[in-house]
């Protein structure tokens, strides 16, 4: 009897210490889940200065760990070799897939498995993030990338 106790009070505690793992993930979660529309996006130019692009788009986060992302420039710039990596044709983004969250760093890997730039899928797309008021602002967690997008809640 003492030994059906013993697992029984075990078993608790394991799915109580699970069940807290996984409200934790989606605490944070929650934060990101929901629809963002663009507020401001930001490249460098080719002095190395941000410079802010006239672009519209959405990024939507599901609690289960889904996103999907689309921008669009409004008037197309043509886009150089030369930047380290492309997000954008024909200045139209979008991909989809999901996503990880590191709270202690303050990053979300981007699992991408669907891309309108097909050279995209299948990439970890490391990025960091700030919860601002309303604002959701993401940066690359690359060293060779240094644009900033700014999200608001819709």
């Amino acid at each position: 009897m003492k030994t059906v106790l013993a697992i029984c009070v075990g078993s608790m505690f394991v799915g109580m210490t699970a069940g807290q793992n996984r409200v934790g993930n989606s605490d944070i979660r929650e934060r990101f889940a929901g629809p963002w529309r663009l507020v401001s996006q930001e490249h460098p130019g080719p002095d190395g200065t941000l410079r802010r692009l006239d672009s519209t788009g959405m990024f939507i986060f599901t609690r289960d760990g889904h996103l999907s992302v689309q921008v669009m420039a409004r008037k197309p710039q043509a886009q150089t070799s030369a930047e380290p990596k492309q997000y954008s044709q024909s200045g139209y983004e979008a991909s989809w897939g999901t996503y990880t969250v590191d709270e202690r760093t303050n990053t979300f890997t981007f699992h991408v498995e669907g891309a309108f730039v097909r050279a995209l899928i299948g990439k970890d797309l490391p990025r960091s993030y700030e919860f601002i008021g309303k604002q959701l602002v993401v940066r690359s967690a690359r060293a060779d990338e240094h644009w900033r997008v700014v999200w608001e809640r819709y």
